[in-house]
């Protein structure tokens, strides 16, 4: 079987520096707020071209801090509407309501799979005070016209980059194309951590001090608490271990193009809808997302011909029994996506055989 995603295949390729930088973090004594995560947060702002970075405990907490923080320095208020796409992951839309925020979804483009631009501004409102890009599969979001409209409408830009760590919008950056960032550092992300973790990035100094303190339980000296914060801190071993990892994550992002091109441009079956890039939104390759009429009828063949799938993602947000009160939208792109997308083996531990097995196995399918 040719599983989605061998995480300890991935991880071995480095498993001396890991375990080696995890022996020195448990020989410090340090294990909470100390200089690996220091310097994570200050390689992984480098990188992305931000100024600032706070490590957090998840991708979750990364989005829910922003928006969070935002109201604390009086940007935001209960009540104010976010402009979110409509076929996202949960966390980005409960990062939102977390904050007493309205979600207000908008439909993806058909071709990217991401926010459709030309649909933005028909849903802007006297409430409205920010936008959230997903930057979905790996792929950036058209960020020229996305900012744009904010600026025109004097509204914040939150990136959601759990997907996205290293893709590039022409010349910049994720983490470094909006007011604000936040990415997941799952162990199964393109930078993933062997835990939980998260991390912001962010050019506004005040934001940046704000979310830090929110997340060290409202305090940014100890025992003296301006916020109600939370406790949401990447603690030493993670950072060390994800540092080692980034050094390594360009190396990755090219493995993962070269396997997409060749699926590209070799699977052929008119039956299966390829994903599409557009020439200024620089893919990383998170997902390699294709889509289907019958989805379940081509993941069963996959499966018994010893390939593993998954769907990102089966029941869009608002069709979640947590959201009723979105369950009367009508969003038919976002739900036909939720219907036909499937995931195809994207990693860099696959082989050229493991590729080439996959899409000899996809192009005879017959449906």
């Amino acid at each position: 079987m040719i599983q989605f995603l061998d995480l300890k295949s991935v991880n071995d390729i480095y498993k001396d520096e890991l375990l080696l930088t995890c022996k020195k973090v448990i020989d410090s004594g340090c294990y909470i707020q100390g200089e690996e995560c220091k310097e994570f947060e200050k390689e992984f702002s480098s990188y992305c071209g931000s100024e600032f970075a706070v490590g957090v405990g998840n991708g979750l907490d990364a989005l829910t801090l922003i928006f969070r923080a935002y109201k604390e320095i009086g940007v935001l208020n209960d009540g104010d509407e976010v402009i979110v796409p409509a076929n996202t992951y949960i966390a980005s839309i409960l990062s939102i309501t977390e904050n007493n925020l309205v979600p207000i979804l908008v439909e993806p483009d058909i071709t990217t799979y991401l926010i459709d631009c030309n649909q933005i501004e028909a849903r802007i409102t006297s409430k409205t005070k920010a936008i959230m890009v997903v930057h979905l599969y790996g792929q950036t979001c058209q960020m020229d016209k996305i900012s744009e409209i904010a600026s025109s409408h004097n509204l914040k830009i939150i990136e959601d980059s759990a997907q996205s760590h290293g893709a590039y919008f022409r010349e910049r950056r994720c983490g470094n194309l909006g007011d604000a960032s936040g990415f997941s550092l799952y162990p199964t992300k393109n930078l993933g951590a062997l835990g939980d973790a998260g991390i912001v990035t962010t050019n506004d100094r005040n934001l940046y001090h704000v979310i830090r303190s929110i997340a060290n339980y409202g305090s940014s000296k100890k025992y003296e608490n301006t916020y109600k914060g939370i406790n949401s801190r990447l603690d030493e071993i993670q950072a060390s271990l994800l540092r080692v990892k980034l050094k390594y994550l360009d190396r990755e992002i090219k493995k993962r193009q070269e396997i997409a091109n060749y699926y590209l441009d070799n699977i052929t079956n008119d039956k299966i809808v390829l994903p599409i890039i557009k020439n200024s939104m620089h893919h990383v390759w998170h997902l390699f997302v294709i889509r289907s009429n019958n989805r379940h009828k081509l993941q069963r063949y996959l499966f018994e011909n010893d390939i593993e799938t998954l769907i990102h993602y089966p029941i869009p947000p608002h069709k979640q029994k947590s959201y009723l009160e979105l369950s009367a939208l009508n969003l038919p792109t976002s739900e036909k996506l939720h219907d036909e997308v499937l995931s195809i083996p994207m990693n860099p531990a696959l082989s050229d055989k493991d590729c080439e097995y996959i899409v000899n196995t996809i192009n005879d399918y017959r449906g």
